[in-house]
């Protein structure tokens, strides 16, 4: 089957949990089916870029909306497409009525559940919006990245028939994402390895919650470092503030560009708690690689993510926007090294168990067939 893989992200160019999941899901797919990813930006030797027309330049809903036009036409020949997030759904959506083939449309967040951005593009929110819904409304097959996350397709969506969403989780490569025992990456950044510390890693964005670790970091153990891989703010205005911020918090170290993957899996393995603070996270794939690396987590109880992190067995989970509870767990784990290391192991044994790409591309791939019949 002539499979047509379409996503904004795509390795070099991946920036959150959707690239990654497309990078890993690609890479299995290739052995099941006949696949050609189609992406944004810049060439790629495993895969077909396009970049927005440059009469569009600077109007970023509409440069995104010219590229789904772009990839409609590039997809001619695929029997399948599967389209990643409201970039490329439209994408999906003309091919399904150019062609006459299946559209498989994956979720891993939904426009209506972050109204934040309406602040942020303006009517390029309303455009977003209109990719989003036209994409998944007259998809074949949804993929739900979470139970949670169907749940918010069948919310947000009410013309999608609950036959047509299915549930397949994100994954994790264990063998990439796997204890690191060096320290270089640790002494390159200023680490101090007699004390533990706390990481959080993500982008700076109202999503991903990093303020409410900022409220709760002066009730964080004293002895403990906090360790923030944080960039890419979604306004200068958050960023900004994130920046004033950080300088009264003395014991901590902001890495701010984007690590490559062997870094940051380092600076998981030897962390004593990796915290997600989101205030919505479909599936939170984040945490799947803390727990890879085995390290305890401390983790929102919002959205995907009480089906990756077991309260009470991989880690904690808090109430979002809920820094006091925050500050408590964090504390909790830091003051129990043997908790700690529980809570590392398990999360391991749990993402080898029930989060394996290859198992995820076959359920995948399945679903094509069903719908190729």
């Amino acid at each position: 089957m002539r499979v047509s893989l379409l996503t904004r992200e795509y390795p070099p160019e991946v920036y959150g949990g959707a690239g990654v999941h497309v990078e890993y899901l690609a890479r299995e797919l290739r052995e099941l089916v006949d696949l050609t990813v189609h992406c944004f930006g810049v060439d790629r030797p495993d895969a077909r870029a396009y970049r927005p027309w440059d009469a569009l330049d600077g109007n970023a809903a509409l440069g995104t909306m010219s590229v789904d036009l772009a990839m409609t036409a590039g997809v001619d020949g695929a029997e399948l497409v599967h389209s990643h997030t409201w970039y490329a759904n439209l994408a999906g959506h003309f091919a399904k009525l150019n062609y006459g083939i299946p559209h498989v449309a994956t979720t891993h967040s939904l426009e209506p559940l972050r109204p934040w951005k309406e602040e942020q593009l303006g009517g390029g929110y309303q455009l977003s919006s209109f990719c989003e819904r036209t994409g998944l409304e007259a998809a074949d097959a949804i993929i739900a990245v979470s139970s949670a996350m169907r749940d918010d397709v069948l919310g947000c969506y009410p013309a999608v028939e609950p036959g047509r969403v299915r549930v397949i989780h994100n994954g994790i490569d264990t063998e990439e994402y796997a204890p690191d025992p060096n320290t270089d990456v640790l002494e390159r950044h200023g680490v101090d390895q007699s004390r533990p510390y706390v990481i959080f890693v993500g982008r700076i964005t109202h999503q991903k919650g990093l303020e409410h670790f900022l409220d709760a970091a002066p009730s964080i153990d004293p002895k403990a470092q906090l360790v923030l891989c944080a960039g890419a703010p979604d306004t200068p205005e958050i960023g900004e503030r994130v920046r004033s911020r950080i300088p009264k918090l003395e014991r901590t170290i902001w890495i701010e560009q984007m690590l490559p993957k062997p870094e940051v899996i380092q600076l998981l393995t030897h962390a004593t708690v990796f915290v997600c603070p989101s205030i919505y996270e479909p599936m939170g794939i984040v945490n799947l690689e803390a727990m890879a690396c085995e390290t305890a987590v401390v983790a929102s109880r919002v959205g995907g993510i009480p089906e990756v992190v077991a309260e009470g067995e991989t880690g904690f989970l808090v109430e979002p926007g809920d820094a006091n509870e925050l500050a408590e767990r964090i504390n909790e784990v830091l003051a129990d090294p043997g908790l700690a290391e529980r809570f590392g192991k398990a999360g391991r044994e749990r993402a080898i168990e029930r989060f394996s790409w290859r198992a995820i591309a076959e359920r995948t791939a399945d679903l094509y067939r069903t719908l190729a019949a």
